[in-house]
């Protein structure tokens, strides 16, 4: 093949890895199948090893392909797979257009080996203990699943919600509105500080962050090392004029000593065309010919960049897990007078417990975004500071709606199993506390049984209080820890019945009196 096809291609097959997988992450429409989402987030590395770990499934195996793939052809998953790695050349590419007319060169830079070492061996060592913390932090799937729930996927609602008005003002009723209903303070700080830090990186260096902070490309690095294509300099061809090293994104051609540092070169094939003469090409790479003759000539490297990167990962990942012991305030909008502490969250059915998924769950946040009902959203220190940005059940946004699994059935990693929708029903995540104090019926002498209502098991029952009044009972055996009372119960800014978490899930008792229930017609404002 000729290799000036080879930049092209990748482009062509980059661009259509990253558009498939954002649009997965910001569907608010529901269109793409969870038997379809697995499919394109088959080959994720870090999803992919995660869930081998807790489902030791064939369907889990992609990243055994990625390792075949980077023995045989080098880095194409950072290339033209992973989303973070091909936005981060989408913000290159748009940079280079900004200073087309001051073009911008790239310089070799010496390998941080200690820090990229560092920054692999820490999330491995961290997760081998329990927690995901680490690797959440720094997997680049992970982290660009964060940039699109917090920022395109609002735009898509901007530009949905703009289409349905024009719509509805000619009578056509075919897209109709789509409202976030909670917005995250801390974590959507979090997000975009992560945002500005990658794109700044991006614009300035091209590559840097997967060449010397993501531990994916480290890793994938060092077996592209023996892989059997790379990209070869030809000393007898090479010009030693350095126009591959100015375009090379990651920063890893030598040409002054005519080497590519193949652990950190991620194939983009920018090199490739840029060269006068057939000096580099992207070939077989056992047999060939190297150029000894070291030049003692070393170019001044500023690694400014790079003790920053360093400073900052190292900061995060030695505070403190003390955080761990907060225990956050239930708070709205309305009075009421007894606060209420929740002294476990509640993770997603279908995740075991909240050890379990803490330690699987990198905060993609694709379950996130399908959620229908939103209950799903980032957490900041309701798991403690290792969970932090997983998904919570947040039951002043939504409720878990009693006829949904599509947390389970989307989830790339195993840190939500997909099961059947039966036990899903009798899968208790947490038990219903009723605050009397905060009952209207109690303060208000009034009727109200919202709670019980929507109460999908009827475990909040109604049972007399004062004359004709009735209030509401909990029956810890029959409830699942839905929400959908502590969503329905109107009382603020403390509710009168909220969902305590259970650290283990368990099995709820199928209620015998209840009948046959209808599912929720999530598109609706439910309860009031």
């Amino acid at each position: 093949m000729n290799n000036s096809l080879l930049r092209k291609i990748r482009i062509a097959v980059s661009l259509i890895f990253l558009i498939i997988t954002t649009f997965l992450l910001i569907d608010i429409y529901g269109t793409i199948s969870p038997s379809i989402s697995n499919k394109i987030l088959f080959l994720q590395f870090v999803p992919s090893v995660l869930k081998f770990i807790a489902i030791f499934s064939i369907s889990a195996v992609g990243f055994v392909a990625i390792i075949i793939l980077t023995i045989l052809f080098g880095r194409i998953y950072c290339s033209t797979i992973c989303p973070l790695g091909i936005f981060q050349d989408v913000v290159n590419w748009i940079s280079g257009r900004i200073k087309r007319k001051r073009k911008r060169r790239f310089n070799f830079l010496k390998e941080q080996k200690l820090l990229r070492a560092i920054l692999l061996v820490i999330p491995i060592l961290v997760f081998l203990f329990g927690s995901s913390l680490a690797v959440n932090l720094l997997d680049p799937y992970s982290i660009y699943g964060r940039f699109a729930g917090n920022f395109f996927r609002p735009i898509l609602v901007g530009a949905n919600n703009l289409t349905a008005s024009v719509f509805e003002s000619f009578k056509l009723y075919a897209v109709y509105s789509y409202s976030l209903k909670a917005f995250n303070l801390i974590p959507f700080i979090i997000t975009a500080l992560f945002l500005v830090f990658v794109t700044v990186m991006a614009w300035k260096q091209g590559r840097l962050y997967c060449s010397t902070v993501c531990p994916v490309g480290t890793f994938l690095g060092y077996i592209s090392k023996i892989s059997l294509f790379k990209i070869v300099i030809n000393h007898e061809e090479c010009l030693n004029c350095g126009i591959c090293a100015k375009e090379c994104k990651s920063s890893c051609i030598d040409s002054d000593n005519k080497t590519v540092d193949m652990s950190r070169c991620v194939a983009c094939f920018d090199c490739i065309p840029s060269c006068p003469t057939e000096g580099i090409t992207y070939s077989v790479s056992y047999g060939k010919k190297t150029f000894k003759d070291v030049s003692a000539k070393r170019k001044k490297i500023d690694i400014s960049k790079r003790e920053f990167l360093s400073k900052t990962s190292l900061y995060f990942l030695s505070l403190s897990a003390l955080a761990a012991q907060v225990q956050k305030k239930i708070v709205v909008t309305k009075p009421s007078t007894k606060p209420i502490f929740r002294k476990s969250a509640v993770s997603p059915p279908g995740s075991t417990g909240v050890e379990k998924f803490n330690s699987k769950c990198t905060a993609c946040h694709l379950c996130v975004s399908s959620c229908p009902t939103q209950v799903l959203q980032p957490s900041f220190l309701e798991y403690g500071f290792l969970g932090i940005l997983q998904p919570r059940m947040d039951n002043t946004a939504g409720f878990c709606n009693f006829e949904c699994k599509i947390c389970g059935d989307v989830c790339p990693t195993g840190a939500i199993l997909p099961f059947e929708l039966e036990k899903k029903k009798l899968t208790q995540i947490g038990k219903a506390k009723f605050v009397k104090d905060n009952c209207i019926v109690q303060t208000q002498k009034t009727d109200c049984g919202a709670c019980s209502e929507h109460c999908p098991t009827k475990a909040v029952h109604m049972i007399p209080f004062e004359g004709t009044l009735v209030i509401p009972e909990v029956r810890d055996d029959y409830c699942i820890g839905c929400g959908a009372c502590e969503y329905a119960c109107p009382t603020k800014p403390y509710k009168a019945i909220y969902v305590e978490g259970n650290r283990w899930h368990q099995i709820a008792k199928k209620n015998v009196e209840l009948k046959k229930q209808e599912a929720v017609n999530t598109k609706e404002d439910f309860p009031f």
